[in-house]
Parts: C-alpha cells; structure tokens; sequence
C-alpha cells in the first residue's frame, strides 16, 4: 500500500524543539514513530513530501535519517523549503540509509507501474512580496517537474502520482503552472504540504478536473500517515 505524510521536522540530532509551535508538536517524533508503527508495514511504501529535518549540513541530519529508516516500509524522500541540508543530489543519495530513496529530476517505480513523481515546487506569481528572486526560483521548479514526469513518460510509464511541497494553488485558490503541467500529463493523484495550523485548516482537498488532491502535512494529519487510495488509476 501507498502511504504519505510531509513537515515532519525532525532535528533529534540538534536542539530544534518544535513544541514553540503549538503543544501538539510536543514529543511529536515519538507521535510519528507510534502512528507509524501501527499503520504502515514493511512492504509499503511512504512518501515524505519534504521538510524532513531542521539539519543545516548534510552530516548533522544523519540522526534523522536514522529515524525513518528505522520504521517500517520503503521511503520516498520529496525535498522542501527547509531542506537545507540538501545538497547534491549525488551527495544525499549516498547518505541516505537503504530504505529511503530521494527524488530529484526523476522518478520512483511504484509497484512497477506507478511513476512517483514531483519537486519542491514554490510560491507562485501574486503571493505576498514575491519578487524576481521569486520568479527564477519558481521557473526552476516548474522545469523540475516537467524533467520528473518527462522522464517517466520516456521510460514507458503512464500513470503518475506527483507530490510537491508548495500548495499547487495560491492562497486565493486560483492554480499554478505546476497544475497546467500535471493536466499536460494526466496526472491524477497530486499529494502537497507545506502549511500548518490555520493555514492548513484552509487547504482544498478532494477531486477537481480529474485530479485528486491529498494535503499530508503531519500536524494536519494527527502525525500519522494518510493513506494513498490509488482506485482513480482503474478507472
């Protein structure tokens, strides 16, 4: 089965404590390690839709890492807006444990027919104090998903399940360029987080013009993963 869940923000490894932001992040890690343990097994799969770890440096997120590997099933790893610790794709590939595979201008094989793809993504032209810094960033992202999917199409595959860390929508609901590529596509299942508390309380979730939309961030979620009902590709 097919699980996701974003925002986990672990920082075991430093002093990051995340209960500032509410009482339900108090301990949250151990939340998500509960949770966790009790829904996925070891041959399912989750996917991580960024902002894994508060670690600045690629070797002092080792801990975290650590952590997801150590709960069941495989790993797709999204990056976000947090990710510092990111650096080269070829670098996190080789620090990260077996079990957590990390998406980057290509794609992850779900069940040898379903292309896991997607990118950061960013805020979109018309958000609050979005300047030309902004726009390039923005740009970036939008080829990165194309590159995902690009690949994945050439490689034979034909159903596709794309997750991004930014909200597809601005915060006045009107779409993005991330939504017009999905279309070009076929997307039909789009997974996304990024926003907590009262902006995640604000979010569109459900089926419109034949994509599905799934908000994972894990506060929002009762730090558990969703899981992913991939029914639509039968229809």
């Amino acid at each position: 089965m097919l699980f996701a869940i974003s925002d986990l923000h672990l920082s075991l490894g430093g002093e990051k404590p995340m209960d500032i932001f509410g009482e339900q992040w108090e301990d949250h890690h151990l939340k998500i390690k509960n949770n966790w343990g009790n829904i996925v097994k070891e041959n399912d799969t989750v996917i991580l839709g960024g902002d894994l770890s508060w670690a600045l440096k690629l070797e002092e997120a080792e801990e975290d890492f650590n952590f997801i590997h150590s709960l069941p099933g495989k790993k797709v790893l999204f990056k976000g807006n947090h990710d510092y610790w990111w650096q080269s794709y070829a670098k996190v590939n080789k620090a990260l444990p077996e079990s957590v595979y990390a998406v980057q201008n290509n794609y992850f094989l779900y069940e040898g027919r379903i292309a896991l793809c997607g990118t950061r993504g960013w805020m979109a032209p018309g958000a609050e104090n979005y300047g030309e810094q902004d726009e390039k960033i923005y740009r970036r992202e939008l080829t990165r998903l194309e590159l995902s999917l690009t690949q994945a199409q050439k490689d034979g595959c034909r159903e596709f399940v794309v997750t991004l860390h930014y909200p597809p929508f601005t915060p006045q609901g009107k779409e993005t360029g991330f939504i017009e590529i999905m279309r070009e596509f076929g997307v039909k299942i789009c997974l996304y987080g990024h926003l907590h508390g009262a902006e995640g309380q604000r979010v569109f979730q459900g089926e419109k013009d034949n994509i599905r939309y799934y908000f994972v961030s894990c506060d929002f979620l009762n730090f558990a993963p969703l899981f992913i009902d991939l029914s639509i590709f039968d229809k």
